[in-house]
């Protein structure tokens, strides 16, 4: 049986359904939230740690990507069915 009939998805396949998508929805979760937030405002806790307005955007992005990553993932794993 070669590859094309198998319904085993390749690993590469796999993690390009996970992250293209996860990256398409970080995009649009940072447009929407810095249209109403200013990362000026944004404050941490303690005095040691105060970002710039791109290390906000930069956080944000990749902390958005990772949240949609898992929630992708997820949808392929449950997704998944057993094959005998």
């Amino acid at each position: 049986m070669n590859n094309l009939e198998s319904n085993e998805v390749p690993k590469a396949r796999y993690w390009a359904l996970v992250i293209w998508p996860a990256f398409l929805a970080a995009c649009l979760l940072e447009a929407l939230v810095f249209a109403m937030v200013d990362p000026g405002e944004v404050h941490w806790p303690g005095p040691t740690f105060q970002p710039s307005h791109l290390g906000v955007y930069t956080m944000a992005f990749f902390t958005f990507w990772l949240i949609s990553m898992a929630c992708s993932g997820l949808v392929l794993w449950l997704a998944k069915t057993d094959q005998k």
